[in-house]
């Protein structure tokens, strides 16, 4: 599923100055800012890849790509659980009522 792409012909001083950019957002802040207002926190680790084609006789690409796997946060009991865990009765108390109510 994309989120955002943009393409475009820029200038090769552009490029330049949009890499040092992106550079300078994953460093200062971890997040990569995009389109209107949109961003994207970046993890401490991320797998890498840079892919140079020669697509044919005078055109090439370089493609950089990053990508990660954000770490799933740790499970806690779910509020209604751990309340009803915290006011049901212990076993010992369950067999001293059923022993009063005969």
């Amino acid at each position: 599923m994309d989120i955002y792409e943009d393409a475009r012909t820029v200038s090769r001083a552009d490029l330049a100055a949009w890499l040092r950019q992106l550079a300078s957002q994953l460093d200062a802040s971890g997040q990569v800012f995009y389109g209107a207002g949109g961003t994207i926190s970046v993890a401490d680790q991320v797998r890498c890849e840079l892919e140079i084609e020669q697509e044919g006789p005078d055109e090439f690409a370089i493609e950089i790509e990053f990508s990660w796997v954000n770490p799933k946060p740790a499970e806690s009991p779910k509020p209604a659980e751990a309340a009803a865990a915290d006011e049901a009765p212990a076993p010992a108390e369950l067999s001293t009522e059923a022993a009063d109510g005969d």
